[in-house]
C-alpha cells in the first residue's frame, strides 16, 4: 500500500510538473513576442489570425453554437489583395494568446472593408460578442474577449495625451509609444466589484432596465480612485440598496470585455443582523428583492432567456454559467446546502 502510494504520488507530481512547464513555457514565448518585434513578426509566418469587423468577431455556426473561424497569413494576404488593400494592414493585428505548441494567435479588425462582401467571402457574419458571448465554447469567449477589448484600447488611445502626436504600436500590441518623447502606454482594465449580498439564509440580487426581460443578478459597480475592493463593496451596496455590509469574502475574477474592458472582482458579502430592509436606488437599479435558496436554485436549473408567459410576466433567471455572477450565486447555493445537512 505504502509502494502504491509513493507511485501514485510522483506521478501526481511529475504531471504537476508538466503542467507548470507547459504554462511557464507558454508565458515566457508570449513574454518575447511582446517585448521583442522581430520575434513577433515571425510568429506572424505560423500564427493564426481572427478577423473582426467594427470590433464584431466573425463567427460560423455550427451545431447551435458560434466558432470562431481561424486564418493563416497566407490565407490573410490573399483576403487582402482580393479587397485591394495592401497586405502592411496585417501591421494593426494584437497578439490575443498562443497554443502549447507555441502556435502564436492574432486579432485583426478590417472595419475599413465592406462587410457584406467579406461575410459572403469568408462564409461567416461579423456579430456583435455581447451577442454571441455565452454561444461560445469558454476558449473561444475568452479569446475574443480579450482581442475586442484589446482593439478597443488601440482604437481609443492612438494619440498621446501629453504631446498630443500619434502614437505608435510595437508589433505584438502590448504597448504605445509616444515618438516625441517616450512616454509609453500600456491597455488597462477597469476593476469592477460584483458583490453577492446574502443575511444567512436568503441572497439579494437585482435588475437594470437593460437586463433581459425576467434576468437578476448580484450587484456590480466601478471601482473609485483610491478605493480598495473592500471600500468599492460597501459602498456600492449601501448607494444601491441602502444596506450595510458586515463581512466579506473573495470568491473569484474574471476579464469582461464590456464596456471597455473590465476586470470582475466577485465576492460574497454579509449585512449586519436585523438591517435588512432594501431601499432601491432607481437611478441605479429597476428593482432588487431577497430570494430564498430553493428560488436560487431553481432558477439555475433554467436556461434563459424566456418569452413572455400569458399573464405578462417573465420567469425569473440568471446569467448564464460563463458569467462570473452565475458562479458567484452557484457558489452561495452550494454552501447553502452544505449547511443545511445534518451532521
Amino acid at each position: 500500500m505504502f509502494l502504491y502510494c509513493g507511485i501514485a504520488c510522483r506521478r501526481k507530481f511529475f504531471w504537476c510538473y508538466r503542467l507548470l512547464s507547459t504554462y511557464v513555457t507558454k508565458t515566457r514565448y508570449l513574454f518575447e513576442l511582446k517585448e521583442d518585434d522581430d520575434a513577433c513578426k515571425k510568429a506572424q509566418q505560423t500564427g493564426a489570425f481572427y478577423l473582426f469587423h467594427g470590433l464584431a468577431p466573425l463567427l460560423q455556426t455550427s451545431a447551435h453554437q458560434y466558432l470562431a473561424p481561424r486564418h493563416s497569413l497566407l490565407e490573410l494576404e490573399r483576403l487582402l489583395g482580393k479587397f485591394g488593400q495592401d497586405a502592411q494592414r496585417i501591421e494593426d493585428s494584437v497578439l490575443i494568446g498562443c497554443s502549447e505548441q507555441q502556435e502564436a494567435w492574432f486579432a485583426l479588425d478590417l472595419a475599413s472593408l465592406h462587410k457584406p462582401e467579406m461575410e459572403t467571402e469568408l462564409k461567416g457574419s461579423f456579430i456583435e460578442l455581447r451577442k454571441a458571448l455565452f454561444q461560445l465554447n469558454a476558449r473561444d469567449a475568452s479569446m475574443l474577449s480579450t482581442a475586442q477589448a484589446l482593439l478597443r484600447w488601440h482604437d481609443a488611445h492612438q494619440f498621446c495625451s501629453r504631446s498630443g502626436q500619434p502614437t505608435k504600436k510595437n508589433v505584438a500590441g502590448s504597448k504605445r509609444v509616444c515618438p516625441s518623447n517616450n512616454i509609453i502606454y500600456y491597455p488597462q482594465m477597469a476593476p469592477v466589484v460584483i458583490t453577492l449580498v446574502s443575511d444567512g439564509t436568503r441572497c439579494l440580487l437585482a435588475r437594470q432596465s437593460s437586463f433581459p426581460k425576467g434576468m437578476y443578478s448580484a450587484l456590480a459597480g466601478f471601482c473609485d480612485i483610491g478605493e480598495s475592493v473592500e471600500e468599492t463593496i460597501r459602498r456600492e451596496v449601501a448607494e444601491e440598496v441602502g444596506l450595510e455590509v458586515e463581512s466579506l469574502q473573495y470568491c473569484a475574477s474574471q476579464h469582461w470585455p464590456f464596456p471597455s474592458g473590465s476586470l470582475m472582482i466577485a465576492c460574497h458579502a454579509t449585512v449586519k443582523p436585523g438591517q435588512t430592509e432594501i431601499q432601491v436606488n432607481l437611478r441605479e437599479l429597476e428593482t432588487a428583492a431577497w430570494f430564498s435558496h430553493d428560488e436560487v436554485a431553481t432558477a439555475l436549473k433554467r436556461k434563459g432567456p424566456y418569452t413572455q408567459q400569458q399573464n405578462g410576466t417573465f420567469p425569473f433567471w440568471l446569467p448564464p454559467k460563463l458569467a462570473i455572477s452565475h458562479q458567484l450565486i452557484k457558489e452561495w447555493v452550494e454552501k447553502q446546502t452544505c449547511s443545511s445537512l445534518p451532521a
